[in-house]
């Protein structure tokens, strides 16, 4: 089955790239650096449909009747598979610590080249790669994006693993480290 023809069963809705970076545009205007939390909280209630989008993508096109099923081997090529027919890109998924998984896009939906941001903006994915890959998972998993296409990054890069490991991330890159050496990579 189709991943559109899922999403449809499933309750979602196709939006558009331009209806995605006017909606952050017009928030970031009105409300500020506030308007990072409403998009993040947004993403976050999407995750868990996406989860059962993805539940039914898995048992449709590979067999697989639930995520915890699939082998950890094939996640990465499993979800470039799954973001790319909903509409979202491409993503690659690479350990870059035994805490913490980048997941990279050179061409993620929510992020906008033209916008020109001071810091990273694919706020609503983030929230919804958190609750997503927490319910893949079974855990909770906190997800934080270090580069992004809006800011004239070469990719978008979302660091996701345990709350209290991207925590401390944050805490050294907020005392000038990189993302890289704060994970020590």
């Amino acid at each position: 089955m189709h991943s559109s023809v899922l999403l449809a069963s499933n309750q979602c809705v196709t939006l558009g790239r331009r209806a995605l970076h006017q909606l952050r545009a017009s928030l970031e205007r009105d409300a500020g650096l506030q308007m990072a939390a409403y998009l993040q909280e947004a993403g976050f209630a999407g995750g868990e449909q996406m989860f059962d989008v993805f539940t039914a993508w898995l048992a449709a096109g590979y067999g697989i009747q639930h995520p915890s099923q699939l082998d950890a081997r094939y996640l990465g090529e499993i979800l470039t598979r799954f973001f790319q027919e909903s509409g979202w890109g491409s993503l690659t998924v690479n350990q870059l610590s035994p805490a913490v998984l980048a997941l990279d896009s050179s061409d993620w939906s929510e992020a906008d080249p033209a916008a020109a941001t001071q810091y990273p903006s694919c706020h609503l994915t983030s929230g919804m790669l958190a609750d997503f890959l927490g319910r893949v998972s079974g855990t909770l998993v906190g997800v934080m994006e270090v580069e992004c296409l809006s800011r004239g990054d070469q990719r978008c890069r979302f660091l996701a693993g345990a709350p209290e490991s991207l925590n401390a991330v944050y805490e050294d890159m907020a005392e000038g480290k990189s993302y890289t050496e704060a994970i020590g990579g």
